[in-house]
């Protein structure tokens, strides 16, 4: 029989070479189905240094040597090397090979022919060397059977589990495809006795890590990602050896078809990404009143969106600057951002907007439910889904979430627009799950004034000498002066705040207002003071 696109060294001896020469198997009956991935012929004592496993050696035994230490070396080295058999022309060397080869090979594990008549060598590596580029050439045509079965299942309509359907029907075990992370994304074909693929998938792949070794006898083939932001490995190719044993030809068929699937997938994902750019253009025409407040409902249920008469949220999520795609694209970070979203159960919007670094959504909030709360839910998923998609910028204090007023579809354009601008503005801010639109609009305003020279002037004046003195003295005061003013001058909150005892307190903030020549307790000094904290985010 066949096996791995060679032939056996059984078949090799009924071949008409070597059955010519009479073969007689002194060792290894039982192992005659191994493989013979190629044929040498040579006389040399090293010889065994020039093949690399699986060759079937035919010689005159001129290189065994005389001497039994010798012979037993010759044997050793042989069957180390792998190779598939020993086949030994008798004649002129010898008339019946000695029992000390006999013996070593029979202990070595490496079948051992001899040969009765003398044969053609040429002969034989030609007829056996045919066999196997045959053998490959049958593997090969299987293969492409499986190829173009599969491409053809595409063209008719199919996608991945028509093509997984095909695979597993060729190797007689169940096909799955999983993320690069051992996720499982599709699965076919049956198991022992019928049993289901899911059910062969948790038995034998269920809660892998990627640190364990994968079952013995599968095949795995890596679906590679290409296109920029992608990564290498897409996605992950797996045929599992339970109701039978997987040979080359699986794995020459399954590399082929992940090269289509690799396709599939980059159609898909271009697909998803074009939806998810689409959705964004929406929020972002309604945010700047391309979009009539009354068109809105009509155009948002083309693209999935009822929200009925819901209170609509806007959110709007903005990554780092200089934002690069997650490794899946922005179709992978929708895709996961909404997977993360949906265990709310609210109905809801989601694109992306690739240009600007943002992901702008609205919600339907249930009736009676808790902004507050809902805004919660909806950060900590968003980050969820970002950080699941490799995003650039995902990370705390990176990524900004901003949730803006709800209302209807006539409020709905401007509380994007606003929680849009109110997340750049929050980028300057100390790190936060979320931010409220409502509460930052002063810090909006100072960061559309960021780029004015007289809000830098403003702030130096200000609390210049601060600056000052943090930059070559200890301990700094700038903080000091902030935690002061954000608990309005309650001292007792304030030492609490920043693990001071009242009298250190006391003393920082006498020489605050020492250094700014001013009055800590006037109001007005107090809002001065706070607007320029504030705007020295932004100038900065």
């Amino acid at each position: 029989m066949e096996s791995q696109g060679g032939i056996t060294v059984r078949r090799a001896l009924e071949l008409p070479g070597l059955r010519g020469g009479l073969p007689e198997v002194l060792t290894g009956t039982h192992l005659l189905d191994r493989t013979v991935r190629w044929v040498h012929a040579g006389e040399v004592p090293d010889i065994a240094s020039l093949l690399r496993g699986g060759e079937l050696l035919l010689t005159t035994g001129l290189g065994l040597g005389t001497r039994p230490a010798e012979q037993r070396a010759f044997v050793r080295r042989l069957a180390e090397r792998g190779i598939a058999a020993l086949v030994v022309e008798l004649g002129p060397r010898f008339d019946r090979l000695p029992a000390t080869i006999v013996e070593t090979a029979t202990a070595a594990g490496l079948p051992l022919v001899q040969l009765h008549r003398e044969v053609a060598f040429v002969t034989v590596t030609e007829e056996i060397h045919t066999e196997i580029v045959n053998g490959h050439y049958a593997l090969l045509r299987q293969a492409e059977e499986v190829h173009r079965r599969c491409t053809s299942a595409l063209l008719d309509g199919g996608g991945v589990p028509q093509v997984l359907s095909v695979l597993a029907g060729f190797s007689g075990n169940p096909a799955f495809l999983e993320t690069a992370d051992h996720r499982l994304l599709y699965a076919a074909g049956t198991g022992p006795e019928g049993t289901g693929p899911l059910q062969v998938w948790d038995g034998m792949r269920g809660g892998r890590t990627g640190r364990e070794a994968p079952p013995a006898g599968s095949v795995l083939v890596d679906v590679p990602g290409g296109g920029p932001g992608a990564g290498p490995v897409r996605a992950r190719l797996v045929l599992l050896a339970v109701t039978g044993p997987l040979t080359t030809v699986h794995r020459m068929a399954a590399e082929r078809a992940a090269g289509l699937l690799a396709v599939v997938l980059m159609q898909a994902r271009q697909d998803d990404e074009l939806a998810a750019r689409g959705r964004g253009d929406f929020l972002t025409d309604l945010a700047e009143g391309r979009i009539a407040a009354r068109d809105a409902p009509a155009q948002a249920k083309v693209l999935g969106f009822r929200p009925g008469d819901a209170p609509l949220l806007p959110v709007v999520v903005l990554l780092a600057p200089d934002p690069a795609p997650p490794s899946g694209g922005w179709a992978l970070l929708a895709r996961t951002a909404l997977e993360e979203l949906a265990p709310l159960g609210l109905p809801l919007l989601l694109g992306v907007r690739p240009v600007e670094g943002r992901v702008p959504l609205l919600l339907g909030l249930r009736e009676g439910a808790e902004r507050t709360v809902v805004a919660e839910r909806v950060a900590a998923a968003l980050r969820a889904g970002l950080e699941r998609a490799g995003a650039t910028g995902a990370g705390p204090g990176r990524a900004v979430v901003v949730a803006g007023v709800a209302g209807g579809w006539a409020e709905a354009g401007a509380g994007l627009r606003h929680a849009a601008e109110t997340a750049a503005a929050a980028r300057g801010l100390p790190p936060r799950p979320w931010y409220d639109a409502r509460l930052l609009d002063t810090d909006l305003l100072l960061w559309r004034l960021r780029d004015h020279p007289d809000l830098a002037a403003f702030v130096n004046r200000t609390i210049g000498p601060l600056r000052e003195h943090d930059a070559t003295a200890r301990p700094a005061l700038l903080p000091t002066l902030e935690a002061y003013l954000d608990h309005a001058g309650r001292k007792a909150e304030t030492a609490r705040a920043l693990h001071l005892n009242r009298q250190t307190l006391y003393n920082r903030l006498a020489r605050i207002g020492e250094l700014l020549g001013t009055d800590l307790d006037d109001p007005r000094t107090a809002l001065a003071l706070g607007l320029a904290l504030r705007a020295r985010r932004h100038t900065e």
